[in-house]
């Protein structure tokens, strides 16, 4: 019997944070681990949201027997939406995931086919023609969280998705440590395992912990409190309810995210909502501040935006006023930071306050680095495979398993796009050919339409602003015919830069002079030569590099020969146009025309509308 052809395929998810996406094939058989995506940092101007290539799935989509999904965060389940529009793949996952996904497909796709998904358990094992599937629990902010085995003839391959250790957590997000003890008596071929929390080594504070924080920051607030947090983490959206009932406050929900997963969660049974703790936005003219909570959440990570609005009166329903006490009861990521210290600012101007739960507790939904060095030491992986975190965090995981006694031979550090064979003979795993690992990003409904070339433009938009030029010509008496026009946006303010503007418009007329003069005409020249030599002028003048935007109109030749030959038709029918005898009446008086008031104001509305049009 042959022995089976095992790839891993790192299709996103390594060196980043966020769009957690791999792949294990066996034989002619691939198993997708989540399909995520990740919010964009500064750099990518205008971009909504990044999801992995999805030319993986146009090269490899008929081998691809499902998705397997880790748990229902965007960072698994996020980029869903765009592979189901294009391509018909099962997709797998627990009850919440699965409702969760639902929830994001149907949000890009109005039409979702149900058929494609279904909904499995810890106890779940699917057969394949060339492996098997099976699941085991893991804690998470999110309740039925699921690792992930793919049996092959050599060994376990296992992925964790989102995970860490806390014995006190409650039954729906406990790790199933009796089953990871089971796996490893099966012999773990590879591991990929979280690393976003690599380099915490202090132990997260228990849910528990958190729970009771959590209350003792409600009863210490005396007027409103307003609770930031994330949609998705549905262990701390339980926490901020507990919380209110045990101080008598009543709950807001905004944002549409919230309500439709917290709908979701309640239907399930996985949220606990005692009756009469939600209230509508019209309640909050009668309940009184010191027994309001508003939920506020946010699509994009961190509610921030959502708070300054807040702050500066300018959101729709809520405006911070004196004595409301922000609670932000979520750890923000590195890239928001300083975003979380402008959002604080904000808040105290309008007269509130701020609590932040990251700065108060040590919690994370991810391992730390003992949390991953038990996982080690528990399932004993031949190799590992350190993924979900940028490269610092990788690079420590792999440290924290050399001191556990792997070889470091048998830790990848793998990169997006790569792929690894296990060689049968030599027992190792070997980088062979490549595969689609490039980012797609999404702006408005455009797919993959954005490139490096257009955020460059962005980039350069954002530091240097745009300098139009708009010029019209008659290329066949090669002639200006009007004064070339300039303007400028985020660039100079032109009232204080007026020379600078008519020193560019003659240096606009010089060019096209020049390239009249000079060279055969061609459009394309024409333009790069404006557009060269203002890019050149305006640098000496202001040591800036807008993009320059030459518009080269030309006069409609064909329309003056018209109008000249209507012109000349009209003068020669007057010239040999016959005279007539004037008509007179039978009383030898001069006859009156007759007028009809219609047909006047008719003929007098058509002249208005034809002298509208030339002007």
């Amino acid at each position: 019997m042959m022995a089976d052809q095992i790839k891993i395929m790192i299709l996103s998810g390594v060196r980043e944070q966020g769009k957690d996406m791999f792949a294990v094939q066996v034989n002619d058989e691939i198993f997708v681990l989540d399909a995520g995506l990740k919010y964009p940092d500064s750099s990518l101007f205008g971009i909504d949201v990044v999801i992995p290539d999805l030319e993986f799935f146009e090269q490899y989509g008929e081998k691809v027997a499902g998705i397997f999904l880790t748990h229902g965060h965007a960072d698994s389940i996020g980029a869903l939406p765009y592979i189901l529009r294009k391509y018909d793949i099962p997709v797998f996952g627990s009850e919440l995931t699965i409702e969760l996904a639902k929830i994001e497909v149907k949000r890009e796709n109005k039409r979702i086919k149900n058929n494609l998904f279904n909904v499995i358990d810890a106890d779940t094992e699917i057969d394949f023609r060339n492996a098997s599937v099976s699941f085991f629990h893991t804690t998470h902010s999110i309740p039925d969280s699921l690792g992930i085995v793919v049996h092959t003839g050599a060994g376990e391959i296992v992925y964790t998705g989102d995970f860490k250790f806390d014995p006190t957590a409650e039954e729906n997000y406990r790790t199933d440590m009796d089953r990871l003890a089971e796996i490893e008596t099966k012999g773990v071929l590879a591991l990929l395992s979280d690393s976003s929390n690599a380099e915490s080594w202090y132990p997260s504070v228990s849910e528990q912990d958190i729970a009771n924080y959590v209350v003792d920051v409600f009863r210490n607030a005396k007027g409103r409190i307003i609770v930031a947090a994330k949609a998705s983490n549905l262990n701390r959206v339980q926490e901020v309810l507990n919380a209110a009932a045990i101080t008598g406050r009543k709950v807001l929900l905004t944002g549409r995210d919230l309500a439709k997963i917290v709908r979701t969660a309640m239907k399930l049974g996985y949220l606990n909502v005692p009756k009469g703790l939600l209230m509508r936005v019209k309640d909050l003219k009668t309940v009184p501040d010191e027994e309001t909570v508003i939920l506020e959440t946010g699509r994009m990570g961190e509610p921030l935006n959502s708070l300054q609005k807040m702050a500066n009166r300018r959101h729709s329903m809520i405006k911070i006023h004196e004595g409301d006490l922000v609670f932000i009861a979520t750890t923000p990521s590195h890239a928001v930071e300083t975003m979380v210290a402008e959002t604080s600012d904000m808040v105290y101007r309008a007269g509130g306050r701020v609590i932040e739960l990251g700065r108060s507790k040590n919690t994370s939904g991810h391992a730390t680095g003992r949390d991953l060095q038990m996982l080690i030491d528990t399932l004993k992986p031949k190799f590992l495979f350190p993924v979900i975190g940028e490269y610092r965090l990788m690079e420590i995981h792999k440290n924290l398993a050399v001191k556990t006694g792997m070889n470091a031979k048998d830790i990848f550090i793998a990169k997006n796009g790569e792929s690894y064979t296990y060689d049968h003979k030599q027992k190792r795993f070997f980088l062979s050919e490549p595969v689609p690992g490039e980012d797609i990003m999404i702006d408005g409904s455009g797919v993959g339409d954005v490139g490096s070339i257009v955020l460059r433009d962005r980039e350069i938009l954002s530091d240097d602003g745009i300098f139009i030029a708009v010029v019209t010509i008659d290329r066949k008496k090669k002639k200006i015919i009007a004064q070339p026009q300039v303007t400028s946006r985020g660039f100079v303010y032109i009232k204080a830069n007026r020379q600078l503007m008519r020193d560019s418009i003659e240096l606009i007329k010089e060019t096209i002079n020049n390239n009249f003069e000079h060279k055969k005409f061609d459009w394309t020249e024409l333009k790069t030569d404006i557009r060269n030599d203002l890019e050149k002028f305006l640098y000496r003048q202001t040591n800036r590099r807008p993009v320059v935007l030459p518009v080269v109109m030309e006069v409609n030749q064909n329309r003056h020969r018209v109008m000249q030959k209507k012109n000349t038709t009209t003068t020669n029918d007057e010239n040999t146009a016959k005279p007539t005898k004037k008509p007179q009446s039978r009383n030898g008086r001069k006859p009156t025309a007759k007028r009809h008031p219609l047909n006047v104001t008719k003929a007098g509305k058509k002249i208005v509308e034809k002298n509208d049009k030339d002007q």
